[in-house]
């Protein structure tokens, strides 16, 4: 079954909420690092898949975060084209609302 992951634009403003937000979603538990390579860390290994992280009002955050948003997709990308490379039956997905 397909772990779908809502993220609200709406609320997520800064780099703490991105990172609060998607912790709590996935259950990264308290020793997630909060940065960028801690979520390259979780989505590339320890994320269980089948799952799509769907970023509804996701041009609300890009205002906000600016270039930390490009890195945060960046980060999805890589990870996305990571389970493709490895031809992994479940993958990581997302798509931006």
């Amino acid at each position: 079954m397909m772990n779908k992951v809502i993220l609200n634009g709406e609320h997520i403003h800064t780099e703490l909420e991105f990172h609060k937000a998607i912790s709590e979603s996935l259950g990264f538990g308290s020793n997630y690092g909060k940065n960028l390579n801690a979520l390259w860390d979780r989505l590339s290994t320890d994320v269980e898949r089948p799952v799509i992280i769907i970023w509804l009002n996701s041009e609300q955050s890009k205002e906000f975060l600016n270039e930390y948003f490009d890195r945060i997709i960046e980060i999805f990308e890589q990870t996305k084209q990571q389970d493709i490379r490895f031809n992994w039956e479940d993958k990581f997905d997302y798509l931006l609302k």
